[in-house]
């Protein structure tokens, strides 16, 4: 199953993009403020790959320019998701060319910093497209940018886990020590949670997994383990509840991806693409007519 991506609304991001220009302009851009002196001169700003890669969060830039310039126009020329090489013009902006460089840097680091996670996350769907399994992100994320680190895994073609922890219950290795037991955990927890919450709760061993069948969850997550133990925890879980959803997370890597999701678990879980991700270089070059 893919899901098509859905960027966040305005409404919640624009609060974002103007502590992020606040954070770069602060007390004014010295070098183009003072260049251009409050000039009306107007050009166009291209974008070009310097790597190949998936692009994502263009309209997010536009709309940083927009904040800047509501007459800056933008031409995206390509859509989210799209697997572009090297020398590909991606997008052109045009207008006042003081606010074109006062946006620049913005709303480049955003999407190079996203393109790099929805390219990322491409190499790692693609290894398993053809299995049944899907990918899924975590909560490791940059503080301050979640909801656009995680929309850049879904441009990738992943599928979100929660995104904070009143999404749902997730009962792991901490909680199960504070409760005593996993047991404890689910059984005071279950009564206290709203409808329609779900309950998921991290294993390490068969005995905890035997534990987590007999108190009801509805997911299960095998950390950690090898793939022999996976592949045994798996059969054990489709053997006694076949309704209940496996997740394998815990030293994820790209080599050790396809072999897991053989085991049949229905979902993996990482946070590679996200954290370990290098931004995708796109370069940004003004055109600037010749003074009349």
């Amino acid at each position: 199953m893919t899901l098509s991506p859905v960027l966040p609304p305005w409404v919640v991001l624009d609060p974002l993009i103007q502590s992020w220009l606040a954070e770069d302009i602060g007390r004014g851009d010295r070098t183009s403020q003072t260049l251009l002196n409050g000039q009306s001169r107007q050009g166009t700003a291209e974008w070009t790959l310097k790597a190949p890669g998936v692009i994502a969060g263009l309209p997010v830039a536009q709309r940083i320019f927009e904040q800047l310039d509501r007459q800056i126009q933008s031409e995206l020329i390509y859509k989210e998701g799209t697997a572009c090489e090297t020398g590909t013009v991606v997008a052109r902006f045009q207008g006042n060319l003081q606010n074109l460089l006062m946006g620049e840097r913005v709303a480049l680091n955003l999407v190079m910093r996203l393109s790099g996670i929805a390219t990322s996350t491409r190499e790692y769907v693609d290894t398993i497209a053809d299995l049944p399994t899907q990918l899924t992100d975590t909560r490791k994320t940059t503080p301050g940018l979640r909801l656009l680190e995680k929309y850049a895994t879904c441009v990738g073609g992943a599928i979100n886990h929660r995104l904070g922890l009143d999404d749902a219950i997730m009962i792991k290795d901490n909680h199960i020590a504070a409760a005593g037991s996993l047991t404890a955990a689910v059984t005071q927890i279950r009564p206290q949670i709203p409808y329609p919450l779900t309950i998921e709760v991290e294993t390490e061993t068969q005995e905890q997994v035997q534990e987590a069948l007999q108190a009801g969850v509805d997911i299960i997550m095998l950390d950690n383990m090898s793939l022999p133990d996976l592949d045994n925890a798996v059969q054990l879980i489709r053997r006694e509840n076949p309704n209940i959803k496996i997740e394998a997370s815990g030293n994820i890597t790209l080599e050790r991806l396809r072999a897991i999701a053989e085991t049949g678990v229905d979902y993996i879980s990482t946070s590679a693409p996200i954290s370990r991700a290098p931004w995708l270089d796109i370069s940004m070059k003004l055109n600037v007519p010749s003074k009349s």
